[in-house]
């Protein structure tokens, strides 16, 4: 049987846990070529390598923070010389929630940071490839419905850098690089919703209130369709849960 990702090499930023992780194995289980980025935790990404691994798929671990372009670059560069190619790439790296962080952190990863990751790779991708970005219905809806204060500057500077992507759309049309945005509600287990539940567990009970939250598995899978199903016309968006969201801005 011909899996769907079959010889298919991808990327994904932030694989080295949470959706991520799930997102690389369940690639690596579809016959594809996974190379997995993390930025420090070097011991996970090798646990998720060899997971696939001994599944019977092919991935490698490969460090880089998005935000520094020389390593984006090695990164990139590493990639296509250990696959020969670059199909995929992932966006699934963000941030900003964690305590401490610089005021402008979450503008930089969320924003300028996937910008700069998709040129660099579109650069070395043929027509045919495509670009995955990853975000939140509190994100992509965001200025249309409140968010948490706790997570307003992930929001704002994620829904940047959607639309900072989605400018990009004539410049990958002309290279034949198709974009598909994938937005989920808050995802059960992630990192994320650990953090809000410590600071604001009202917010996260307001999502619950509202059905049961899509698990880390049922996003990835979402991610991992999204690589490889056919679209209509680049910067399609696919939703995952939230279907308050959906029936508010059924336009959107």
């Amino acid at each position: 049987m011909i899996r769907r990702a079959e010889e298919k090499s991808v990327l994904i930023t932030g694989a080295s846990r949470g959706i991520g992780a799930e997102t690389a194995v369940q690639l690596g289980a579809e016959g594809a070529a996974v190379a997995v980025n993390y930025r420090e935790k070097k011991r996970r990404a090798d646990a998720v390598v060899r997971t696939i691994g001994e599944a019977g798929g092919h991935a490698l671990a490969v460090g880089a923070d998005v935000t520094d372009l020389e390593a984006v670059d090695a990164m990139l560069s590493t990639v296509v010389a250990a696959f020969g190619t670059l199909d995929v790439l992932v966006l699934n790296a963000s941030g900003g929630l964690e305590l401490g962080a610089d005021p402008g952190y979450a503008m930089s990863i969320n924003r300028d940071a996937q910008v700069v990751l998709a040129r660099a790779a579109a650069d070395r991708m043929k027509p045919g490839s495509r670009i995955v970005f990853l975000t939140s219905h509190q994100a992509h809806f965001h200025g249309r419905k409140p968010v948490p204060v706790e997570y307003e500057p992930i929001a704002a500077s994620k829904r940047a850098g959607e639309d900072a992507l989605r400018e990009m759309i004539p410049e990958l049309n002309s290279r034949g690089i198709e974009l598909v945005v994938v937005s989920g509600d808050m995802i059960e287990g992630t990192i994320v919703v650990t953090l809000l539940e410590r600071r604001n567990p009202d917010a996260v009970a307001a999502r619950t209130a509202q059905g049961a939250l899509p698990t880390v598995a049922e996003f990835a899978s979402a991610v991992v369709a999204a690589t490889v199903a056919p679209v209509e016309e680049s910067g399609r968006t696919v939703y995952i849960g939230g279907a308050d969201y959906l029936d508010e801005f059924a336009s959107g």
